[in-house]
């Protein structure tokens, strides 16, 4: 029963990083934030599913590599976006 609820809490957690992701587009760190959290959503769900069928937990490492690079990358854009329009609003820059 336990596990039933992780399953379902992982899921409202997708979930809900999708809703914001969806919803709140107007500064780009808070999209950034919404696919963090759905990024660790789907790290919580690959490492109980990883337990549940007693594997090796070296392609949850991979996957954590690849998360920690995407977070880093979209940091970097963030950063360069804010220096060279003064803000992180969408409509003040055009992206063509």
């Amino acid at each position: 029963m336990m596990i039933m609820n992780m399953w379902v809490i992982f899921i409202i957690m997708f979930f809900i990083g999708n809703l914001i992701f969806v919803s709140k587009n107007k500064h780009l760190l808070i999209i950034l934030l919404s696919l963090e959290f759905m990024v660790l959503s789907i790290f919580f769900f690959f490492l109980m599913y990883l337990m549940m069928i007693d594997y090796d937990m070296y392609m949850l490492m991979v996957f954590l590599v690849f998360s920690v690079c995407e977070g880093s990358l979209g940091l970097s854009i963030l950063v360069s976006m804010i220096r060279t329009h003064g803000n992180d609003y969408f409509q003040s820059f055009n992206l063509l």
